[in-house]
C-alpha cells in the first residue's frame, strides 16, 4: 500500500475595510509544511448540551471519536456555522499531560460565522484562576467541547497533522 505523500497546507486570513477613503487592508498567509492528514468534520451540535468534537492524545486509541495525536497536530480551525447564533468553545487542558483526562477548561465565545484557529495543541494552552497571572507553563491541548445554547448549531473542525 502506497503512503500518502505530504504536502504544505497554505492558509490566508485577509482584512480589507476602507475608512474615510483610506484603506486598511491586510493579508497575512502563512505555509505549514509536512501535512500528511487531515480531519474535517461538520458536526451538528444540540441544543443545551456540550459536545467534544475533538479530542489529542499521545497515544492514538480506537474509539467513536478517536484522538488524534497530539504530536502531529500542526493546525486547528474551528467554525461556527450557524448565521445567528453564538456558541461557547471550551478548550479542555490536560495539566498532567498524562492522557487521563481533562484537568482544566478555558471557553470562548464564537460568534455567529466566525472562526478560532490554534496551531499546535501539545503545550498549547495554559490555564490560571489565581490573580489573573500570566501562565508562561504551557500544557497540551486535551480536547475542545461546545456548548450550544438553547438551539442546535451546525459547526465545522479542520485540524492539519503531520
Amino acid at each position: 500500500m502506497a503512503g500518502v505523500n505530504s504536502s504544505t497546507l497554505i492558509t490566508k486570513i485577509s482584512e480589507k475595510i476602507t475608512l474615510n477613503g483610506n484603506k486598511y487592508d491586510n493579508v497575512v498567509e502563512k505555509r505549514i509544511s509536512g501535512i500528511s492528514d487531515i480531519f474535517k468534520r461538520i458536526v451538528t451540535c444540540p441544543a443545551n448540551s456540550e459536545t467534544t468534537v475533538a479530542m489529542f492524545h499521545s497515544s492514538v486509541a480506537d474509539g467513536t471519536l478517536a484522538p488524534l495525536d497530539i504530536d502531529n497536530v500542526k493546525y486547528i480551525r474551528f467554525t461556527n456555522l450557524d448565521d445567528t447564533t453564538s456558541i461557547t468553545l471550551s478548550l479542555q487542558s490536560d495539566v498532567g499531560e498524562d492522557d487521563s483526562a481533562a484537568d482544566e477548561s478555558a471557553s470562548i465565545l464564537v460568534e455567529a460565522g466566525k472562526s478560532f484557529i490554534m496551531g499546535v495543541p501539545n503545550d498549547g494552552i495554559g490555564i490560571s484562576d489565581t490573580n489573573a497571572n500570566l501562565v508562561t507553563d504551557l500544557v497540551d491541548l486535551e480536547s475542545l467541547v461546545v456548548f450550544t445554547g438553547s438551539s442546535a448549531i451546525d459547526v465545522e473542525i479542520f485540524i492539519a497533522s503531520s
